[in-house]
């Protein structure tokens, strides 16, 4: 028996497969945000009870969790330090002096997760080529420890100069940190994160990671514990943010790689829902209660970047190509100083919720909007579970309505046209923008209320084919329990197209074989299921981001060249 889990802010999924044929278990309830994992364990206990099912027979558990985004949103992250080179400890700071928007001349980055006191240089500096231009003073790197233990600091990150190709000063001083810090304190390398070059985003995304280890640590020791509790031996698989699952090892000790996992998974589950379907080019939209998510699908493949933000900071992991807008049926209606409406990106969330759910909400919100206007039931929803109060919905409206001078009707479609047209927007951005018509694309819709907008933004983005698939309101966890174990592996190799460039790849690939190898093994993947997927990181001199190629590393050097040239202006 295979069961996925999807936890959102406002609902929590659960899709059971029971491996004999018989139709999917589906079901849906409010989620419990102070503790993510008591929704999880009451939907589990329901389906077992209902349906007469063993929780000794379930072989597998997959689930997806912002947990972890939700952390960084809020600031409830662990105590991260940092150290680094001589010199560098502000670079968390100073970035990349670039602006949030090019046009807002008010808005900031966040301020950095790593107070400045907790950043610390000490005295080293590995060049580009390997040479040591000044040695790791490891006297510094203990004086560092004793002022850390007196911080109380949960996790210690270290991060050097060109470390992504030369980890060996980074692996010394955390082993000397190990040796002088509480064993609760984790101590992390950023080579060992992700070893990547672009010293600003590796930093980023080892702090990012060095944050959410006791946060997602502390989550998942509760969820496995819980999940014992009901009988369930089965080890949980966690969804990644590119679309994969990686077991409860990986998740802890890179959280950061399941910080995008919600929305991942949905895509997942469009792209093989719209392969059974016979499509290939779609656009997706997840509408849930806090948020919609868009993707863009060309040729059956949805896009993957190495390069997001999380929360204002920089990531730099493989994920697809998400963007997320603050439009979904729990996003509050207001009026602001311009007097216009405005809808998100605030949430009601799940506690208190929209108005018409009567758990103490006080603003009017998308949903309440749907249910005034009759397009969704005005009694119950979850097959009767959640009672609806319409009346409440209809209060909430007429204050906007108000404020606007309009009647309630007129306030309840703009707040919905508002909504939209953020949706539109989104998609705009993954298509128009990156030269696709999203007339060419289907839209394929999902989530609780993505159905409810598919009509709107379609007209308005010109597409003419609507795809809702079966049981749309849980197909995250549909497309996480049906999600492979996965896993990435990176070497940095800076050179021309040439044979010498070919000499250095092929001398790359034999590290990763070996890595994937290990991992393998470690993971129990059965060898004929074992799958290699090789990409390079492409782009002319003088630019400054590369185009992800697929590369196949068959024939001679000459053969390997012609490939990837004629590979890179096609993408």
């Amino acid at each position: 028996m295979h069961i996925g889990v999807d936890v959102g802010g406002t609902f929590t999924d659960i899709v059971v497969n029971r491996d004999d044929g018989s139709a999917l278990l589906l079901h849906k309830l409010p989620s419990t945000p102070d503790a993510p994992e008591r929704a999880i364990v009451e939907g589990l206990a329901t389906l077992m009870q209902q349906h007469a099912l063993s929780a000794s027979s379930v072989d597998w558990l997959a689930h997806g969790t912002t947990v972890g985004t939700n952390a960084l949103i809020q600031r409830k992250h662990g105590k991260v330090a940092l150290i680094t080179s001589r010199g560098f400890r502000d670079l968390m700071e100073i970035g990349r002096q670039t602006r949030p928007t090019v046009y807002d001349m008010h808005r900031d980055h966040p301020p950095p997760l790593v107070e400045r006191r907790l950043r610390i240089d000490v005295p080293q500096r590995t060049l580009a080529d390997g040479s040591t231009h000044v040695p790791l003073d490891e006297d510094a790197v203990r004086d560092a420890a004793v002022l850390l233990r007196r911080e109380s600091v949960d996790c210690v990150v270290v991060c050097f100069l060109h470390s992504y190709a030369f980890p060996q000063d980074e692996r010394r001083a955390a082993a000397i940190l190990k040796d002088n810090l509480p064993r609760s304190v984790a101590v992390l390398c950023s080579s060992d994160v992700y070893p990547e070059f672009r010293e600003y985003e590796r930093f980023s995304t080892a702090v990012l990671n060095g944050a959410l280890i006791t946060v997602l640590g502390s989550y998942l020791d509760r969820l496995t514990r819980s999940v014992a509790d009901l009988g369930i031996a089965s080890e949980i698989k966690v969804t990644q943010s590119a679309g994969g699952l990686m077991s409860l090892r990986m998740a802890r000790e890179y959280p950061v790689r399941a910080s995008l996992s919600g929305p991942a998974a949905g895509v997942q589950g469009a792209q093989r829902r719209a392969s059974a379907a016979g499509l290939r080019n779609i656009i997706t939209l997840d509408v849930g209660g806090t948020r919609a998510d868009v993707a863009l699908l060309k040729d059956g493949n949805a896009v993957e970047v190495n390069e997001r933000d999380l929360a204002g900071y920089p990531i730099r992991i493989p994920a697809l190509d998400v963007n997320a807008v603050g439009a979904g049926g729990g996003s509050i209606a207001w009026i602001g100083r311009d007097g216009l409406l405005k809808v998100g990106p605030q949430s009601a969330g799940a506690v208190p919720g929209p108005l018409c759910y009567g758990l103490g909400g006080t603003n009017a919100t998308v949903t309440d909007a749907n249910v005034m206007l009759g397009r969704l039931d005005g009694e119950s929803l979850l097959a009767g579970r959640m009672p609806i109060r319409a009346e409440l919905a209809a209060r909430g409206i007429a204050g906007i309505a108000r404020e606007l001078d309009a009647t309630p009707d007129q306030a309840a479609l703009g707040i919905l046209r508002v909504a939209a047209a953020t949706m539109v927007k989104a998609i705009r951005s993954i298509s128009v923008e990156r030269g696709h018509y999203p007339s060419d694309f289907s839209l394929f819709v999902y989530g609780g209320a993505g159905a409810l907008f598919a009509t709107e933004v379609a007209r308005d983005l010109g597409m003419s084919q609507i795809v809702v698939p079966p049981d749309p309101g849980i197909l995250c966890a549909e497309g996480a329990l049906n999600a492979p174990l996965s896993t990435d592996f990176v070497v940095t190799v800076l050179s021309a197209l040439d044979s010498d460039g070919v000499r250095k790849l092929r001398g790359a690939e034999a590290e990763l074989k070996q890595r994937s190898a290990e991992w393998f093994s470690m993971e129990g993947v059965c060898p004929q299921l074992a799958q290699l997927v090789w990409t390079v990181g492409a782009r002319y001199f003088g630019q400054n981001y590369e185009l992800a190629l697929k590369v196949d590393h068959a024939g001679d050097d000459g053969a390997h060249i012609a490939r990837l040239g004629k590979a890179f202006p096609a993408a």
